[in-house]
C-alpha cells in the first residue's frame, strides 16, 4: 500500500515537471545557476559579470571610447560606462528601505489583533473570578494554615510569632 502511494506521486511529480517545462507549447529556459551572476552586495562590491550584458549600439561605441584617455569622456559618459558595469552605486545601495514601516505595522497589527482575543476570552470565555480568591476567604486559609502548623522549620509557620499572635520582625 505504501509503496504503490509512493510510486504514484513519483510519477505524478514526474508528469508535473514535464508539463512545466513545456509550457504553453513552448521549452522554457532554465537559468543555468553555474553560470556567474551579477549581484548588488555591499560586501560582495565587484561582481563576476556586469550588469548589462547585451550592448546596445551606443554602449558599444561608448566601451570602444573607454580603451582610450579617460579624460576625453564627459562625466555623463562616465556614469553611463558605471552603469553599464555596475546597477547602484554604494550610495544607493545604503539608502535606507521603508521595509521596517511594514514590519512594525504587522507587528502591532498581530498585538491588537492577540488583545482583541484576550478581551473576547475574557467577556465570554472565563467565568466569576472564584471566591477563593476575597480577601475573607484568604484569610481564613491564611489562620487555618496557621493553626495547622504548616511548614513550621522554614515555610509559612516559622514566620509567625504564637505567643503575641502577629508575623515575626
Amino acid at each position: 500500500m505504501l509503496a504503490t502511494r509512493v510510486f504514484s506521486l513519483i510519477g505524478k511529480r514526474a508528469i508535473s515537471t514535464s508539463v512545466c517545462a513545456r509550457a504553453h507549447g513552448s521549452v522554457v529556459k532554465s537559468d543555468d545557476f553555474a553560470l556567474p551572476s551579477y549581484v548588488d552586495r555591499r560586501d560582495y562590491p565587484l561582481p563576476d559579470v556586469a550588469h548589462v550584458r547585451q550592448l546596445s549600439a551606443s554602449q558599444k561605441a561608448l566601451k570602444e571610447k573607454e580603451k582610450a584617455s579617460w579624460s576625453n569622456l564627459t562625466r555623463d559618459e562616465k556614469v553611463e560606462l558605471y552603469r553599464i558595469q555596475f546597477n547602484e552605486s554604494f550610495a544607493e545601495m545604503n539608502r535606507g528601505t521603508n521595509e521596517w514601516k511594514t514590519v512594525v505595522g504587522a507587528a502591532m497589527f498581530f498585538i491588537g489583533f492577540t488583545a482583541l482575543i484576550l478581551i473576547w476570552e475574557k467577556r465570554y470565555v472565563y467565568g466569576p473570578i472564584p471566591h477563593t480568591f476575597d480577601e475573607e476567604w484568604v484569610a481564613m486559609q491564611t489562620k487555618r494554615m496557621l493553626d495547622m502548623k504548616v511548614s513550621p522549620i522554614q515555610g509559612f509557620s516559622a514566620k509567625w510569632d504564637y505567643d503575641k499572635n502577629e508575623w515575626k520582625k
